[in-house]
């Protein structure tokens, strides 16, 4: 697992949302850098690994779609992942956003050091 592509990790990420709460919250504890920050739309701010996994282990997305998904690097050891999504919880209106992630690797693979949302 640790040698994914980052846009591999974004999907796979998704898929454990879509699961359960439990597989969430094991997904982003494993793929998480020691030092992370997620911008959330509301004005959410995410810095800490155990409050991130909590906030990831919610109400599963069903169904979600990513779309026009892309990746950068600008260096060989970082890499900026793109796309825009649209997926819905049970009983809740459909979310849309545009979505970015910067990941950094590591001797044990890439790592995901800062996430955006954006509603659109």
């Amino acid at each position: 697992m640790g040698q994914s592509e980052p846009i591999e990790l974004e999907e796979q990420g998704w898929r454990a949302l879509s699961s359960t709460g439990e597989a969430a919250a094991e997904f982003y504890q494993r793929v998480l850098d020691d030092t992370v920050v997620m911008l959330l739309p509301g004005g959410m701010v995410l810095d800490d690994r155990a409050a991130i996994g909590k906030t990831m282990s919610g109400q599963p997305w069903s169904p979600f779609e990513l779309q026009d998904p892309r990746v950068i690097h600008p260096t060989a050891d970082t890499a900026v992942v793109t796309y825009g999504v649209v997926a819905q919880r049970e009983g809740a209106l459909e979310y849309s956003a545009l979505m970015s992630s910067v990941y950094v690797r590591r001797p044990n693979g890439w790592k995901l050091t800062f996430h955006q949302q954006t509603l659109r």
